[in-house]
Formats: structure tokens, sequence, C-alpha cells
């Protein structure tokens, strides 16, 4: 693994924090100034940091606006889209590989590099080269004053694993972490929503690799999160390649197949069907143009906007299908909200603006850029976390159940999906057999009633329990949610205070694709989870009342004796 040596930051102011969204194409910092959120950028500058690395061939690594330049020149050795990787398995991203110019391998413990010049990469360094060039695009707006303090948003569905390889990221920067917030959940507060005295609001955020539904209640400025919905594998990013397949099938008469395979033509590619898509947000008609690398001569394809919106409307579809889902879980209908919001530059499309007003029959909030809302919301939660007068309570909610293995294989749901978080739960637990002195637990995540059938999360192991009748020691298992999403849960015997406890740090990160298929799963085998859930609770008890039986007869043996 290449380390990369990144500077600690020195001489950091203690009482300001700036709010950063690191996002898959994009990321920007923003903060709180004169009773407002501001985005920061230096003078002349956008302030909008290419979520793009450079490798150059002196072993520097180039971060930003002159890193996506520099693809146009060099594609073999740039690298775009990070956070899709951050937290995640090698096997959950072949799509993603593909489109990646450079060899991609997977450590033992899972996790994945990018081979460049002879050096690994972890997903985790490199987001931590953009969170610094961040950093040091709004510190420079600051006049040179070093702020260390930060929120950073992530997508409503990002699981532990990415939230915490999103911490890891920014300590590899330097930076300290406040709070981790959801993407959807700053925006509202970006759109002042908290001012507003009650209300049901939508939050669609399609942005450049994921995408977040957010159904909020407001009552007197406290945001709670009802229900989230989306995927992880959804963005702008998607909308380019539905461009990038048209050029390469028309490309095929005209160059050799290994070109079309080579991942260096295929980001020149990539680029030009995301130069293609901008112009088509304000144009009828746009044009593919990339220069062939056998010939140099430049191919052109026109493509009308009717045309683009064929190619997408199963991609928008599938963000209204999480919507859906989500008005389902708030137990809601489209009438019953009453203002929605757009978030990420996706949104500019103008079929999803007209797919969106359609299906909740009202005109959606579109007022600032969705390219700066997320940011601008996060500095407005640093801002409150830093003591700001602003009195704003946000509530998110946990997107699948969280439970237990019993006896039996079935699962002992202790925290409900869609609970409201930072929660807490508790539930008494006993042992199976005669001086049983210890209990395995297996932590699992999802909503069937097997846990064979549910995500396991971690297992860990109470010892110490003196030795009793089975069903007489008392074990309290505790679940704790923090603000940030992270779990931890502790098992504790009551008799003598022995303790054990696990903080869940999943290897691999949790896809959309897997929780729609948990959840569908859930649903169609609903009827046969519990008929299968009530066989081995019957099981389970049976063998507890055989072994009974046997004690009590062995007992009365012996006195008969």
């Amino acid at each position: 693994m290449g380390f990369i040596e990144l500077n600690v930051l020195n001489n950091a102011t203690s009482n300001v924090a700036l709010g950063i969204d690191l996002g898959t194409t994009n990321s920007l910092g923003a903060m709180w100034k004169d009773g407002r959120p501001i985005v920061l950028h230096p003078e002349g500058d956008s302030g909008y940091v290419p979520s793009a690395l450079h490798f150059t061939d002196k072993g520097t690594v180039v971060v930003g606006r002159e890193a996506r330049e520099l693809a146009l020149i060099d594609p073999a050795h740039t690298l775009f889209s990070i956070k899709r990787f951050m937290g995640r398995g090698l096997a959950e991203l072949e799509a993603d590989v593909r489109h990646v110019p450079c060899p991609v391998s997977e450590t033992a413990n899972g996790v994945v590099q990018f081979e460049m010049r002879g050096r690994k990469f972890t997903p985790q360094e490199l987001s931590a080269l953009i969170l610094m060039k961040v950093h040091d695009q709004a510190c420079k707006a600051l006049g040179g004053l070093e702020v260390t303090k930060v929120v950073i948003t992530v997508p409503a569905y990002f699981d532990d694993t990415q939230r915490q390889a999103t911490r890891d990221a920014a300590r590899f920067a330097g930076l300290d972490v406040l709070r981790i917030v959801n993407e959807p959940t700053a925006a509202s507060l970006a759109y002042g929503l908290d001012q507003r005295k009650q209300g049901k609001v939508a939050v669609y955020d399609l942005g450049g690799g994921t995408f977040d539904v957010s159904i909020l209640s407001i009552e007197d400025g406290v945001f709670q999160v009802l229900a989230t919905n989306g995927d992880t594998h959804l963005g702008g990013d998607d909308f380019d390649r539905t461009l990038v397949d048209v050029a390469r099938k028309e490309l095929a008469a005209v160059v050799r197949p290994s070109t079309l395979e080579d991942r260096a033509f295929l980001q020149l590619l990539r680029l030009a069907a995301e130069r293609c898509k901008i112009d088509l947000t304000t144009d009828p008609e746009a044009y593919l143009h990339v220069s062939l690398p056998e010939s140099g001569v430049q191919w052109r394809r026109k493509v009308t906007r009717q045309e683009f919106d064929a190619l997408t409307a199963h991609l928008i579809e599938r963000t209204l299908h999480s919507c859906r889902r989500a008005m389902a879980d708030a137990k809601l209908e489209p009438k019953d909200i009453d203002e929605v919001v757009l978030v990420g530059g996706s949104t500019r499309i103008p079929a999803v603006r007209t797919r969106i007003e359609k299906f909740f029959g009202r005109k959606p909030h579109c007022e600032l850029n969705p390219d700066e809302v997320v940011a601008l919301g996060a500095a407005v939660q640093a801002h409150v976390l830093m003591g700001g007068t602003r009195d704003v309570l946000l509530m998110d909610v946990t997107p699948l159940s969280l439970g237990i293995e019993t006896m039996g294989g079935a699962v002992a749901k202790i925290i409900q999906r869609n609970s409201t978080i930072p929660c807490h739960a508790t539930e008494g637990f006993t042992t199976y057999v005669d001086n049983q002195t210890g209990i395995d637990f297996h932590v699992v995540q999802g909503e069937r009633e097997l846990a064979a059938d549910c995500r396991s999360l971690g297992r860990f192991k109470l010892t110490g329990i003196p030795p009793m009748p089975a069903g007489m020691p008392r074990v309290a298992v505790r679940f704790h949610i923090d603000a940030n999403g992270i779990l931890t849960v502790t098992a504790k015997e009551e008799a003598t205070g022995k303790s054990a406890r696990i903080e869940i740090k999943p290897m691999n990160g949790l896809t959309d694709g897997e929780v729609e298929t948990m959840l569908n799963l859930a649903y169609k085998n609903a009827r046969e989870d519990f008929d299968a859930r009530r066989a081995a609770d019957l099981r389970t008890e049976i063998g507890t009342m055989a072994r009974a039986s046997e004690r009590g007869l062995a007992q009365a043996g012996a006195a008969l004796d």
C-alpha cells in the first residue's frame, strides 16, 4: 500500500467549524458567517473541488480541477468517483471497476486498493486528499485561518462501514469530525425549513453517484426523518453511462474491439458523455465527440434531449420506486407532502424535474444551487454544534432492523427499521443448557425472521456466567446507535456484572441493491418466514422442556433410590 504523507493542521482555531460535502463528482466547503451559511471559495474560484485525482510520473497526486483537466491528456492515470468505493468490497463493485483505468485489488481484510504507477492506495487515503483540497480552499477564503473541526455529509443509505470509512478519511486528512450528517437532512437545513411551524417535506437528492429520498416531519423547528430510501449505486454517473453505451455500440464499426475495452479510452468516453449530458440540460440537442486513438479523427454523434430522455427514463423510474417505498414507510401519500426539495447536480436534468413535479403534484424547490445546498446545510449543523444560536434538532432513522440470533436460528429484533436515532433498546436473554458459562452473540441486520436470511454484522462472546440451571441467568443485551449511526452492542450478566461489547464495523458496505433485495424478500416471504420462525421457536421450546423433564426424572429417580 502506498502511504500518502498528509500534513496535520496546526494553529487551528477552536471556535468555528466547516461544513463539507464530500461528493462523488464535486466536493465543497461552507461555513456560517454573518448569520447565514456561505460557500467558501478563494477569490476568482467557484469553490468546487472536482472529486478527481491524477497520478503523475513524479510520484505526486494532483487533486481537483487540474486533475480533471489532466484526464483529457492522460486518462490512464486519473481516478473519478472514489466515493463509490468507500467501505465496499470488490465483489460489490464489478460495474464500477470496469470504468477504472487501473488495476483494482483487495486486501485480505476486504479493503479495495487502486494501483497507480507502482503504488497502491485505498479509497480512504484518496478521499483524504480530496478533503485536504477542500480544506485548503476554505482556509484560503478565510484569509489563512486554520479550521480543523468539520461536519461531513454522507448519503442517507451509507451504512456503518461507509460512514466509518468517511471518518477515517477525515482523520487521515488531520480533521476532527464533529458529526456525520445525512445529505438530505443537511439540505433541509440549507433551505431553512426549520423555520416552518410544521409540515411534511420530501428531499429528493440525485447526485453524481448516489440517490436518496428522505421524508421529513417538521414540528416547531424539530426535524424528524420519518423514512429514507435510495440507491448508493444510482446517480449522474449512470446517466453518463447510457451515452457511453451508445457511443461504444456505434464505435464498434469504427475502431478495434480492444480499443472499446481500453480503460483510458473509456475514461475519455465518460468525460464526453458528461459534457453532452450537461449541454442537454439547457439545449434541445448536443454532441458526443471524442478523438479516436487509432487515427486521431474526431468522432461526433448528435444526441437530442428526446433521445436522452428515452435512454434514461428507467433510471428516473428507479428513483420514483424509492420514493414510493419511502412514502409507504412513512405511511403517507404524495398529496400529504407540503414541500419538495431538489438536491444534487443531476436534478438539473429537465426530465427529472418534470417527473418529480408530476409524482408529488407540486413544483419542487430548486431556488438554491443544487450543488451547494448540502454543504450549506452542513455549515448550519456545524454552527449549531459549535454553540450557535439557531435552534435545530435533527433526528435520523435506521434503514433496516437490528437484532440478535436466538437459539434455533430465529431473530430477536431489538431496534426496528426506521427507528429514530440516536436510540437504544435493551432485551433480556438467558442460557439454553444447564451450567452454561458463556453465550455467543450474533448481531444481524434485516427484516427476515431467520438469521440465515439476514446480513451478519458481527459476533462476540460473553463469558464468566455462573453455572446454573438453564433459564436461570439473566443477561441484558443493549443496542445503542449514536448520532453518527455507529452501533454498539453490550451484553451484561446481572448477577456478576460480567460484560462484553462490540462496536459494529462490518468489513464491507451495504449497497442499496442489497437493501432493496432484503426488503423485497422480507415482503415476499413473510408467511413462510413466520412459519419457519414458529417452527424454530417450537423446536427450541420442546428441547428446553425435554431437558427439564430429563432433569426432573433424574432428580425423582435419585429420591426413589
